[in-house]
């Protein structure tokens, strides 16, 4: 019987395009400027920069060398490279539906703020505004409380938008939609950095972002800082570039691909730790408040922080929505990347039609995030599974990929000669010892160093009832369902796996 054609990037411009979407998300405009500033200032661009070369680049190019070759989401891939290692797909896959259900959450919450920038109506105190009148969070962690409808209203609202693009395809849904908000989230940060160069005080913010400390390189925790924002933007460790890559044309240049999405993901980061920082250097200058107190990363920088400053700065509204709509932007891109994960693995797995998978697939996922996260309680079981599958999923199941690939079936070779027969820039042994030796070992650390904090004293202190479930037992969850879907047998036509088969002996 024959099988449908798998499906192409229309140019390699989509592509990159799609990667670095993908790649630049929130993380990058709330994390990356609170880290540098926490890790040595401008110091911590050098161990920053080394991570980037010998981890974050080496792992992106190992997922592109992957996807390319076998033409297949995550767990096909392993499935061709090793039987038994066709685990490792489907746990990233898991680790996606997790993300994906509390990531569109903080979406949503980025949509409803672009309605409140404009008449700025969290009012004198945004703090109290965001979880209390806003997202009404309860007094006890693992109750869900009530829905709160200014939370399930604009997250039906992402679903929608998401499942909508993906149904269109990678050619006239992803690509398309990457095509138009790349360079507009370029172009409104680029107004957005502007407006914060200009304003009073930036330059007390600058100068604390960018002086070095460079005490702080003897610091081993500044550089697994480094190693470990690397894993967080790149989008690298939980198959989204695999899946990307499976869309490529045979001939494509992954190595060269890998260094633009890579080091545009790093330039957007930078000039987000600018505008960042220009931002808190005014509300250093005008309110007084030292800028070590006004810096913090995550929900406390996007939503506490700047609806603080945009209150107090000449046209804050315009400011206000410009901030908001490049967070919706960066998020969204990042969502459909995420969810293209789950939807590709199971096309390959079943054989649905794309329309068929997110239908019922991305419906399932949407249904799971406006059940669970739109309630007096979402945010502390968001907080708890954000913190435990980045922990002990992403970068977990990073280290066993290069265990299993590097060392065990040793296919770091393969791999680098697929990436050299199309890429203008070769691969040399650099490549092998940094997947081999550097980035395990640096993983390994981090894991390490994350249990030895969990088990100190418990995340957030709650209680350990609370993290067993919402933290260990969905990061655990994770592992042991991908290792169930694993054992169950492949049903699809084998035609496709043959065919497949032949075309990659025929490339080499």
């Amino acid at each position: 019987m024959a099988t449908k054609p798998r499906e192409q990037w229309g140019t390699r411009l989509g592509f990159l395009l799609a990667a670095i979407g993908s790649a630049i998300g929130l993380g990058n405009i709330w994390r990356f400027p609170a880290e540098a500033y926490r890790n040595g200032g401008g110091a911590f661009l050098l161990p920053y920069l080394i991570a980037l070369i010998t981890a974050g680049l080496p792992l992106l190019i190992l997922e592109y060398t992957i996807g390319r070759r076998f033409r297949k989401s995550p767990p096909a891939a392993f499935r061709k490279l090793a039987r038994k290692a066709e685990f490792l797909g489907w746990w990233q896959v898991l680790i996606c539906f997790v993300i994906a259900t509390y990531y569109a959450v903080i979406l949503a919450w980025a949509v409803r703020y672009v309605g409140f920038a404009f008449t700025e109506k969290w009012g004198d105190e945004p703090d109290a505004f965001l979880f209390g009148d806003f997202l009404q969070v309860g007094d006890t962690p693992g109750e869900f409380g009530g829905f709160v409808g200014g939370v399930f209203w604009p997250l039906l609202a992402v679903w929608v938008v998401t499942l909508g693009i993906l149904a269109l395809g990678v050619r006239r849904g992803i690509e398309w939609a990457n095509k138009i908000f790349i360079p507009t989230l370029v172009v409104f940060f680029l107004i957005l950095v502007v407006r914060a160069l200009t304003l009073e005080g930036a330059n007390i913010g600058l100068d604390a972002f960018f002086t070095p400390d460079w005490g702080a390189l003897r610091d081993g925790n500044v550089w697994v800082a480094a190693y470990g924002q690397i894993f967080f933007s790149l989008s690298i460790g939980f198959g989204i570039m695999i899946t990307y890559a499976s869309y490529l044309r045979r001939r494509s240049d992954l190595t060269g691909s890998a260094f633009v999405a890579g080091l545009s993901n790093s330039s957007f980061e930078l000039l987000a730790g600018i505008g960042v920082f220009a931002t808190l250097g005014f509300m250093t200058a005008s309110s007084g408040v030292p800028l070590d107190e006004l810096v913090s990363s995550g929900l406390g920088l996007a939503f506490v922080a700047f609806p603080t400053i945009i209150s107090t700065m000449p046209a804050g509204a315009f400011f206000g929505v410009l901030f908001f709509l490049s967070l919706v932007i960066a998020g969204l891109s990042s969502l459909i990347s995420i969810v293209q994960v789950i939807i590709s693995a199971v096309m390959d797995r079943t054989g649905m039609s794309r329309v068929q998978a997110v239908v019922i697939v991305g419906g399932l996922t949407a249904l799971t995030s406006l059940l669970l996260f739109p309630r007096s309680g979402g945010l502390y079981f968001l907080d708890a599974s954000d913190r435990f599958i980045n922990r002990y999923g992403i970068a977990l199941a990073s280290l066993i990929v290069l265990i299993v690939i590097g060392w065990i079936l040793r296919k770091l070779g393969e791999q680098q000669a697929e990436a050299d027969a199309t890429s203008a820039i070769m691969l040399g042994r650099w490549w092998k010892f940094c997947l081999a030796v550097i980035t395990p070992v640096v993983l390994g650390i981090m894991l390490f160093d994350a249990l030895r904090q969990e088990l100190e004293s418990n995340y957030e202190d709650y209680s350990t009832g609370f993290l067993l479930a919402a933290g260990w037992g969905v990061a655990a969850g994770a592992l042991v369902v991908a290792v169930l879907l694993s054992l169950i047998p492949w049903r699809r036509n084998m035609d496709e796996d043959l065919t497949a088969l032949h075309l990659d002996k025929g490339s080499k």
